[in-house]
């Protein structure tokens, strides 16, 4: 079982929301693109979330689309072994560094956590953040994650008050 490394983060300094996911998944990492496999839902829940068309862009329009809402995207796992994308496979876990997140991101008022693995982690690597940054415990949009689409995309909603009206 090989080590895999995530993705570096992907934002703007006046990102006011972090969505964190545990470690990419072996398509999204083999493509170097955040959420790259066709059935995870995290471009359409976003889509929802944002009022914003983004499942049907190429992906670098997708980023800068984020970028411009205020949104950006990051893991809790810098990097793991794991056989296969799934989170319960992680093993000897490297975790990123979060300490720097609200001091280079400084209008940061959310971090959202994509799935249970990522909030666990997360919350953990995290702890209690400063004054005026609200932590998400989000579904995962993993299609492994079976919820209803409607259930997901109801907690997702929640996103769009943290974010930048995109220009």
């Amino acid at each position: 079982m090989s080590v895999k490394y995530g993705l570096p983060p992907v934002a703007r300094r006046d990102a006011r929301l972090f969505i964190l996911g545990s470690l990419p998944g072996d398509a999204s990492l083999a493509a170097r693109q955040y959420y790259a496999h066709p059935t995870n839902q995290f471009w359409r829940l976003l889509e929802h979330a944002l009022s914003e068309p983004l499942h049907a862009l190429e992906y670098p329009a997708r980023i800068e689309r984020l970028k411009q809402h205020g949104v950006g995207l990051w893991d809790v796992i810098a990097s793991a072994r794991r056989s296969g994308s799934l989170d319960q496979a992680i093993q000897e876990a490297e975790h990123n560094q979060f300490a720097h997140l609200t001091t280079d991101y400084p209008d940061i008022c959310a971090i959202a956590f994509n799935g249970a693995t990522a909030a666990r982690v997360g919350r953990k690597i995290i702890g209690a953040p400063r004054p005026g940054v609200t932590l998400l415990d989000l579904p995962s949009s993993s299609a492994a994650n079976t919820r209803p689409f409607d259930e997901k995309a109801a907690a997702w909603s929640r996103l769009g008050e943290f974010t930048l009206r995109a220009t």
